[in-house]
């Protein structure tokens, strides 16, 4: 994001790890200008334009976002913020809005130096980068269920973590270990990487979801394949795509499997944990606001995929 500025605006910069951070620099006035995003631990960025209009904070605030559902957008204007930038972030647009806002130099200036300084001075780990990735792609499969829905999708922040295959249950923070669950699995692979796409959808989520998706018949066992089918279809096709397309790597996928029906997260994960490999795990917990319906995401990437991941982080950093 600092990189991306034009010379001009990004003389003093200021990074904010979190909210109440942000909200900290904005009272004692040391910012004109805020580039928020939504995702974030603690307070997020709903409620941190929330608080700035409480408190009329003045300062201007351009969302950025992997978050690119509608009602995402509409929401963050209701709040106040003059602008909606998804991610990854295109420059030729950020210097257009920061023109139309009279916020761009008169004269063209290359981006700053003191900026890339800055950039360049923050440690990005492996798990960072892939964090960031995969929140771009979870906007993605975000957006696509939340058009197919008429919903929206609440977006977590994504969980990222190295585990061996024999642990790989203690991963799930959301799932409950006594709730029965249904899964199916899909594997991909790219030059230099490879892995398998799981989701695990709690049992007693099936009848919401089969009348979300405008099913005749609501229950039963082909039912429940057919939901698990469909929403594997969806998350795992939006999601392995904006992983892929990030790396400007497309990826081939395998044919979706069920893993198992109405049975503890243990269980189902059993046949991994004969295999002895550090596995980079992202977990994704996708909740539909208002509705009780719960379906993790884990996206399981091989221990030969780290050295191309480093490669690529390292290319993009430097």
């Amino acid at each position: 994001m600092a990189r991306s500025l034009p010379g001009g605006i990004a003389a003093d910069i200021l990074f904010a790890t979190n909210g109440q951070e942000a909200l900290e620099i904005l009272r004692r006035g040391e910012a004109e200008l805020m580039f928020l995003d939504l995702n974030m631990p603690g307070m997020d960025g709903y409620e941190v334009l929330a608080q700035v209009r409480r408190e009329d904070l003045p300062v201007l605030t351009i969302v950025v976002s992997g978050d690119i559902q509608p009602e995402a957008r509409e929401r963050t204007r209701k709040l106040g913020a003059i602008e909606f930038i998804k991610k990854p972030i295109d420059t030729r647009h950020l210097e257009k809005i920061l023109a139309d806002y009279g916020l761009l130099a008169a004269a063209a200036e290359p981006a700053d130096k003191a900026a890339g300084d800055k950039a360049s001075g923050i440690a990005v780990t492996l798990e960072d980068y892939l964090q960031e990735i995969a929140n771009v792609a979870m906007g993605r499969s975000s957006d696509l269920l939340a058009r197919l829905l008429s919903a929206f999708v609440q977006q977590p922040v994504p969980r990222v973590a190295r585990i061996a295959n024999s642990e790989l249950h203690m991963a799930l923070s959301a799932a409950d270990q006594q709730d029965t669950y249904s899964a199916v699995c899909q594997g991909f692979i790219g030059a230099g990487i490879a892995g398998e796409a799981l989701l695990l959808f709690a049992d007693t989520s099936f009848r919401e979801m089969a009348e979300m998706l405008h099913y005749d018949i609501t229950e039963g066992a082909s039912v429940h394949v057919e939901v698990l089918m469909d929403m594997s279809s969806i998350l795992f096709g939006a999601f392995l795509k904006g992983i892929g397309d990030q790396l400007d790597l497309p990826l081939g996928l395998g044919h979706p499997t069920v893993l198992g029906q109405h049975r503890q997260i243990g269980e189902m994960l059993d046949h991994h944990s004969n295999r002895q490999e550090q596995l980079l795990c992202i977990e994704i917990n996708y909740a539909l606001e208002g509705r009780n319906i719960q379906c993790d995401m884990l996206v399981l990437l091989t221990e030969d995929s780290t050295p191309f991941l480093q490669k690529h982080m390292k290319y993009l950093v430097d």
